[in-house]
């Protein structure tokens, strides 16, 4: 059943803490709908049964559990851990779990920081996640209240993450529509957006590319890109899928912040930027590495201060190369792999298999060698009716300049890739 946009109230916000909450937001999660009211009215019941608290940790199963703890946390002006696993972080007063009940672990320290503020878990994409806390004025400081009244959204990211808290604070603070379900793939996904008819979606490159191959055309006014590198062919494949939607890719993660947004259409981001910032960033490029001055960074990282130099500049571990007018992403630098004793970039072998004629999207892995301590694997999707034993001589043909330790050693053809819950290409060892 599709829901259509909510028409705002005409009565004015109460003045509870919540006057950023925009009247006609509203969230549609398994067929049932849930407006600013009712979004409240779970919240006030949650948060009564909170108190007292200063920290509380949520499970983040949902997007309605994280809007749920979001809006208690800020009734009781506490500190709210968004839970992406099991393990229970150590000094809170209460643990909220996915069903809304609520236990209160022993040993907890009493007080800490004051105020309303977040605590996420970054990916962990290419090893153990970090936990770091946001003051919300910097999470909602880039969103424009009241500015998406009529927007409808399609719930991609893990509810828990930086990106996936960013779509729903977009929704609540600007007033559209987030529609999210159980559905764990990318064709079902695609099919729910097609039903709501779906105005925006912000996903990874990863979910994109698997997102044309399901053919699903619903009436998209913004295609948003973010988590991973994206490249010029996905980029023109999306502008030419969907003509009546403005494309971007956002700079964003959960130690940076949100950074910049880049909409000219081409990959990367302008060069200039390193001289002038950019939405009151600073850019520069040390080693090959991108590091970054801004407001919205993180104010601190888990047992102890984000790692910022004495000038406040921090280093994405994002590898960068300036091409001419642009300044194009390269991969992870943690990302970098030894193999024999060669140092390889995975993500530029995939590139270069993404490249190739007839390939809809590519995974390279690592794996453990007794041999040569790591090797690549990659996982390939074939662009539909496109033959894969075809394709396999075209793909080492791409790969051939590249040396032998970088080139994987085996290569399977699969009908879709297995993404992480942040909706990233898994990088971690086999």
């Amino acid at each position: 059943m599709t829901f259509p946009p909510a028409a705002p109230p005409p009565s004015p916000a109460p003045a509870d803490g919540m006057d950023w909450l925009d009247p006609a937001c509203r969230l549609v999660q398994g067929g049932q709908s849930h407006d600013r009211t009712a979004l409240l009215e779970r919240a006030r019941d949650l948060a009564g049964r909170l108190r007292p608290t200063a920290r509380v940790a949520a499970v983040a199963a949902t997007p309605l559990a994280v809007a749920v703890a979001l809006l208690a946390a800020r009734l009781l002006d506490a500190e709210l851990f968004l839970m992406r696993g099991t393990a229970v972080p150590t000094g809170v007063d209460a643990v909220v779990d996915a069903d809304g009940g609520v236990t209160r672990p022993g040993g907890a320290v009493p007080g800490g920081p004051p105020g309303f503020a977040l605590v996420l878990e970054s990916s962990g994409t290419t090893g153990t996640p970090k936990r770091l806390r946001h003051a919300f004025d910097r999470l909602a400081a880039r969103i424009q209240g009241g500015r998406g009244r009529g927007s409808v959204w399609l719930a991609t990211f893990d509810p828990g993450g930086y990106a996936g808290l960013q779509v729903l604070l977009t929704v609540l603070r600007g007033g559209g529509t987030l529609v999210a379900d159980d559905a764990s793939d990318v064709p079902a996904l695609a099919d729910l957006a097609q039903r709501h008819a779906v105005t925006h979606i912000s996903a990874t490159p990863s979910f994109w590319r698997a997102f044309l191959l399901t053919g699903k055309t619903p009436p998209l006014k913004a295609v948003t890109l973010g988590g991973e590198a994206t490249d010029q062919s996905l980029l023109d494949r999306l502008a030419a899928a969907f003509p009546n939607a403005a494309v971007r890719h956002i700079y964003a993660s959960t130690e940076a912040g949100a950074l910049f947004a880049v909409t000219d259409g081409r990959a990367g981001f302008p060069a200039a930027w390193l001289k002038t910032g950019v939405e009151g960033t600073d850019l520069a490029v040390r080693d090959g590495v991108l590091w970054v001055r801004g407001p919205r960074l993180a104010t601190a990282l888990a047992g102890g201060r984000l790692p910022t130099d004495a000038d406040g500049w921090y280093g994405t571990g994002d590898r960068v190369e300036v091409v001419g007018d642009r300044v194009l992403f390269r991969g992870r630098e943690d990302g970098v792999v030894n193999v024999g004793g060669v140092k390889v970039i995975p993500d530029e072998v995939e590139a270069l298999i993404q490249a190739v004629p007839g390939i809809a999207d590519a995974a390279v892995r690592v794996r453990a060698s007794p041999i040569t301590g790591q090797l690549l694997t990659a996982q390939v999707v074939a662009v539909p009716d496109q033959d894969p034993e075809a394709l396999r001589p075209r793909v080492a043909a791409a790969l051939a300049g590249l040396p032998a330790a970088a080139r994987p050693r085996r290569l399977e053809f699969v009908t879709q890739l297995e993404l992480s819950p942040s909706g990233k290409k898994k990088r971690v060892q086999e």
